[in-house]
């Protein structure tokens, strides 16, 4: 990706680490990152299990901020992954480690926010259906079937997505 090309929101490019202290400094600033990240992201996944959506939508800029931050941490550190498989394998390692047990957090996570949105699309879309059911005529057919809605009767519900 060329500099003009680059978001203009996006962090400009750290420099690939060169020393073992910046391989150090890196490492310890992605730990860091990832935790407060976790901790973050476990704190939403407690409240939407708890069913506090509101309260779980304002960790939204905090969380945002600190993938951010991950993101760049992590743009530095595949431009650094060589120097750093020779000079520090073991701090890589245990990059890696800590990496793993981070994404099946986040794995947790995803499913908890995923499980919330489908329960939520099948309320609505059950009140729909409800409104629906009260909203049309109730006509049988020749043979004393209950006739389908036409579509004349059908009429949309609004919802608002913001809280």
């Amino acid at each position: 990706m060329t500099p003009q090309s680059r978001n203009p929101q996006e962090s400009p490019l750290l420099p690939p680490v060169s020393t073992p202290a910046d391989a150090r400094k890196l490492a310890d600033d992605m730990l860091d990152i990832m935790n407060a990240l976790l901790a973050v992201i476990e704190r939403e996944t407690e409240l939407v299990r708890a069913g506090k959506i509101r309260e779980g939508m304002a960790l939204e800029s905090r969380k945002t901020e600190l993938s951010r931050r991950y993101v760049d941490a992590i743009r530095q550190f595949k431009a650094s992954q060589a120097y750093m498989t020779q000079s520090t394998p073991d701090l890589l390692t245990a990059l890696q480690r800590h990496h793993d047990t981070f994404r099946a957090m986040l794995q947790v996570n995803l499913t908890v926010l995923a499980t919330a949105h489908a329960v939520s699309e099948a309320i609505v879309r059950g009140v729909s259906a409800e409104a629906q059911r009260r909203a049309t005529p109730q006509t049988y057919t020749a043979s004393g079937q209950r006739s389908a809605p036409s579509r004349q009767h059908m009429s949309p519900i609004a919802v608002s997505r913001s809280l």
